[in-house]
């Protein structure tokens, strides 16, 4: 119940924000008596889709310490949270990268990585990952998650969110522009949107937004791949990274809040592979072993 509060209340907020902004801009004044303005519309749609896509980048670390519950480790006072730190320190100096934040959170094995930027990121893994695998294969997970960061997917993934956000808005809008014409077409006496053009929007948000998200998860498969190779490459063989995924394949694995499911390292495959924001572990190990050929 608190992540469904804490992700309707930031979201709420977000778009608030972005209203308020549009607003402010005039972009919001798209719908002229002279018809679409498609400037100030495409103007309004990339303010609405990149400016969620981007505050929700902004806010990453922050929501997903609040959402998961994680413990950022700043002084070490276990051997377990003293092995934790210095593998990450390893792994991101191996591969070019600031020290990013780590944490640990209570829950079934999963880990997850984000952050604004490379050298501003987080790294946190579940007691339930550190109890149920090696050490070699929770460092395979965690240099699977530092390849996140030096891949920079969470930047590219929240600007292809951006993208195709701001075509859902505006290829919404201009639809119901033109749904509305048609139904009221040869009625001189209105004016203004008609009933037609705001069902016709809402109908389409959803229905652009259903494939929006297959582009976004399929974007979102393909980094899992790159983290994988990523992972193989700093511990010097694809064996660890192919162990850790066989582990988690034959264990519960914890779903992460909705903002972090893509940051996982694993979950979210559902029932329909073209909404998977991963790909199944059989995929990920095959490629792996393709690589170590």
């Amino acid at each position: 119940m608190k992540r469904i509060v804490l992700f309707l209340v930031t979201n709420l907020a977000v778009m608030l924000v972005l209203s308020i902004a549009a607003s402010l801009l005039g972009v919001n004044r798209y719908l002229t008596a002279n018809g679409l303005d498609m400037g100030m519309l495409l103007g309004f749609a990339g303010i609405i889709g990149f400016g969620g896509a981007f505050i929700s980048l902004a806010m990453s670390k922050m929501m997903a310490k609040w959402s998961t519950g994680a413990h950022v480790i700043d002084s070490p006072s276990t051997s377990t949270e003293f092995w934790l730190v210095e593998t990450v320190r390893k792994l991101s100096a191996k591969a070019g990268l600031a020290m990013p934040e780590v944490a640990i959170y209570e829950g079934a094995p999963n880990a997850f990585a984000t952050g604004p930027s490379k050298n501003n990121s987080l790294v946190a893994v579940s007691t339930g990952l550190l109890q149920s695998m090696s050490k070699e294969e929770v460092e395979a997970v965690l240099a699977h998650e530092v390849s996140h960061v030096a891949n920079g997917d969470m930047v590219t993934l929240t600007l292809i969110q951006g993208v195709v956000n701001t075509f859902v808005i505006f290829l919404s809008r201009v639809v119901g522009y033109l749904v509305d014409s048609f139904l009221r077409r040869g009625d001189s006496q209105s004016s203004g949107p008609g009933i037609g053009y705001m069902i016709t929007v809402v109908v389409c948000d959803i229905l652009f937004g259903v494939l929006a998200s297959i582009v976004v998860a399929w974007f979102s498969r393909q980094r899992e791949f790159r983290a994988d190779a990523g992972a193989a490459g700093l511990m010097g063989s694809p064996r660890p990274m192919m162990a850790a995924l066989q582990r988690l394949g034959g264990i519960n694995v914890e779903p992460l809040p909705k903002a972090l499911a893509s940051s996982g390292i694993a979950g979210g495959q559902g029932l329909m592979a073209l909404f998977a924001s991963h790909p199944s572990m059989e995929e990920r190990i095959a490629a792996l072993a393709a690589q170590g050929r």
